[in-house]
């Protein structure tokens, strides 16, 4: 018998600690919070991408009454992103959640089928994607998917 140990690195900030870029990047992304459709959940998530070009794109969860139709932030954002800017590289992933009047203390991170199409835009433009979970206690940052997606399902390799 083997063992395979995986680990994930994960760097944990305060939101003082953060670039002035970072903190606009997270600061679009709990904007978008407010512009999630989640009557079902009460739980808002907005996600905000930062491109090659510079641009910032924006998103949020979309929840839909006959689930799982709906739609996660991270993926609007993503997916927004890649339709209006097919040529830019993302560079940056930031993601913060609201619930009961507040954001969320401790950052949440992706779901499975948000951190694959996290990996397959990575795999797209061949380049890591930088992830931020905001969380008002702390915000981690992740240098690219394969630390929150480790044994990735990746027909393309």
């Amino acid at each position: 018998m083997k063992n395979l140990n995986i680990t994930a690195k994960i760097q944990i900030y305060n939101y003082n600690e953060l670039q002035p870029e970072e903190k606009k990047l997270i600061d679009c992304a709990k904007d978008a919070c407010f512009r999630a459709y989640a009557p079902y959940s009460q739980f808002q998530v907005g996600a905000a991408v930062q491109l090659a070009n510079g641009a910032i794109v924006a998103g949020s969860n979309q929840e839909n009454v006959a689930f799982p139709s709906g739609l996660c932030a991270e993926r609007t954002a993503l997916f927004y992103a890649n339709s209006q800017y097919p040529d830019q590289a993302v560079k940056s992933l930031a993601v913060a959640a609201y619930t009961q009047g507040d954001f969320i203390e401790r950052p949440i991170s992706p779901c499975g089928a948000c951190r694959q199409v996290i990996l397959e835009t990575e795999i797209r433009f061949k380049c890591p994607v930088r992830i931020y979970l905001y969380g008002k206690t702390d915000i981690y940052i992740i240098e690219g998917i394969g630390d929150l997606l480790p044994l990735a399902f990746n027909s393309i390799e």
